[in-house]
């Protein structure tokens, strides 16, 4: 599989029983927290964006591919990269595995735009996004 960017972080994460949906595997909407918490933390680890801060992230776009079926005991790796940063925007891709095999199980997108919180409105990207990049 090959996901645009630059790879910027990688977080392993449990599946948990409650995660399965009544047809025996990882519910859909499994994933996008697993995509959502690898983006928090990322964005966490550069210091930008938090609940106190003035400015932040908002998604506007989202995506996924299933590949292949997530079934519990299972504990995932969710590699996120960082692509094209506009003025306002960033785009982000993330890698899907199972933590022992490295079987692909999904990919995801998520269009990123910076959000001033008082004003309702874009605003610039952080320069630490805009270093991360791909160019």
């Amino acid at each position: 599989m090959s996901v645009p960017g630059n790879l910027v972080h990688t977080i392993t994460l449990p599946l948990r029983w409650g995660d399965m949906d009544a047809y025996g595997h990882a519910n859909n909407t499994v994933y996008f927290r697993f995509f959502e918490e690898a983006r928090i933390v990322w964005l966490a680890s550069l210091e930008v964006g938090g609940p106190e801060e003035p400015t932040g992230p908002v998604i506007i776009k989202t995506s996924a591919t299933f590949l292949k079926e997530l079934t519990h005991p299972a504990n995932v790796v969710v590699k996120t990269y960082a692509d094209k940063a506009g003025n306002t925007s960033l785009d982000s891709y993330h890698l899907l595995t199972d933590a022992d095999s490295g079987e692909v199980y999904a990919e995801g997108y998520a269009k990123i735009v910076w959000f001033d919180r008082s004003a309702r409105a874009s605003t610039a990207l952080p320069d630490a996004l805009r270093a991360v990049a791909a160019r």
